[in-house]
């Protein structure tokens, strides 16, 4: 999985070497040859959704516009590539600034097979070198948004935390978070996160603690209880399965009283354990303590507790690993040399030329009807008043960060606009076709 190194923008840190040799050896030879300095167009786009899905969410645009600005080339980092690249290339990286342009989808909007996500101008030499930040970064931010989306619409309104730092590398569940909390997670456990994006943070005691109260006579988990509401307050949350539920319902309400938080369960068949948990409590007269459920939760796992008296979902490796957030498949391509379209023509691997951009067409409901993808230079083949929309955006321009880029919390609020918009079948959890169809300005569909 893709990681970041430790925060960027606060300790200033080069991110010229989050990338792969090969970029800077085409640089080497394209500065060789003298191509190097052709104006050229790379676009990000996937060729395909993961199995499964029907929409994929633009996730890490912010966190891509910060490393932008750290791509420099100092001497600890000239140091390495020294190692394998000639004198004219390192000093030509000694001074690299990116100067191009980049327009890119709105973090937090939809991104469909083909959708031309970001579009970057500039030098060969100066767009090349970016392909592995740009693709480390989106690659694995729409993954985590795309998946955490989902778990969100299944939830229906009940409240998400992000549980998922044990489970994957320290920086990656980092991004993880900051991804989970703009598809519409609450909060996250992961404090990095709290500081460097500003996600709320939750979390009380873990079985450890609990079991930390044991002594000769045995386990005493009313001690352990009495410990975390002394130090937290009857608001807090009491894991009650690390012995036997019943009891430990019973032992959270005899020491917090009926205005206790809330208790979780971590294991067993939650949709049975939280029926007959909500039962306990209510009997107990703690009628509002509130029910949050975590363990290997999934969209699927999710969706099958909706009917069930589940207050909070705590989830974690589904969310930050492969089997839940497969890689969201994006490839960075280029598309235009000097105004001339290229295209790779890779069996299965293939790519259209030319520069491009997007609209996205609306009925006059707020469902979406097609995303229409056209060339660059031309007229859009759909107006505004026929409910199109274009979709991308000014990022960079001359190499500077517009001052309109998109912060974590507009971009949650694009999500969550959004995710009215999607016709209803894109909302299903079964496999089937793209939530919306996308239309080349030519007519073909892919």
């Amino acid at each position: 999985m893709p990681t970041q190194i430790s925060d960027i923008r606060d300790a200033g840190a080069s991110t010229a070497l989050l990338t792969d040799q090969y970029e800077l050896t085409m640089l080497s030879a394209a500065l060789a040859d003298g191509s190097a300095f052709r104006n050229c167009s790379f676009e990000v786009f996937a060729r395909r959704l993961p199995d499964g899905r029907r929409y994929g969410v633009v996730a890490g645009t912010e966190r891509l516009l910060d490393a932008l600005e750290q791509f420099r080339f100092g001497e600890p980092e000239l140091a390495i590539v020294a190692k394998f690249l000639d004198d004219t290339t390192v000093e030509w990286l000694r001074n690299y600034r990116f100067s191009g342009d980049i327009d890119g989808y709105r973090e937090g909007d939809f991104y469909f097979p083909g959708s031309p996500i970001l579009s970057v101008r500039g030098t060969f030499a100066e767009c090349v070198i970016l392909e592995t930040l740009i693709l480390s970064i989106l690659n694995h931010d729409s993954a985590i948004a795309s998946a955490a989306a989902r778990m969100v619409s299944a939830a229906g309104g009940r409240r998400m935390i992000e549980m998922g730092s044990r489970r994957t590398h320290e920086q990656a569940a980092v991004a993880a978070s900051r991804a989970a909390y703009l598809a519409g997670f609450d909060a996250t456990s992961n404090l990095e996160a709290a500081r460097r994006h500003d996600v709320p943070s939750a979390g009380t005691s873990a079985h450890a603690f609990t079991l930390l109260h044991t002594t000769e006579d045995g386990p005493d988990e009313a001690a352990a209880f009495r410990g975390q509401v002394a130090a937290l307050g009857v608001s807090t949350t009491l894991l009650v399965d690390t012995y036997d539920i019943t009891e430990g319902v019973k032992t959270a309400v005899a020491v917090a009283g009926p205005e206790l938080g809330g208790v979780r369960i971590d294991s067993g068949d939650l949709g049975v354990l939280a029926r007959q948990v909500r039962q306990q409590l209510d009997d107990l007269g703690a009628t509002k303590t509130r029910i949050v459920v975590s363990g290997d939760l999934d969209e699927y796992a999710i969706a099958a507790l909706r009917a069930e008296p589940v207050d909070s979902y705590g989830v974690g490796t589904s969310l930050v690993t492969g089997s839940g957030a497969p890689t969201a498949g994006m490839v960075y391509k280029l598309v235009e040399v000097g105004g001339i379209a290229v295209e790779k023509r890779s069996t299965n691997k293939a790519s259209r030329g030319g520069a491009k951009k997007a609209l996205r067409v609306v009925r006059p409901t707020g469902t979406i009807v097609e995303e229409v993808i056209y060339p660059a230079g031309s007229p859009a083949p759909v107006s505004e008043a026929d409910g199109a929309t274009e979709l991308l955006i000014p990022l960079v321009r001359e190499g500077k960060v517009v001052e309109s880029a998109p912060t974590l919390e507009e971009s949650r609020a694009v999500l969550k606009a959004g995710l009215v918009s999607l016709p209803w079948e894109g909302l299903k959890l079964s496999r089937g076709d793209s939530a919306v169809p996308v239309r080349f300005s030519g007519g073909e569909h892919r």
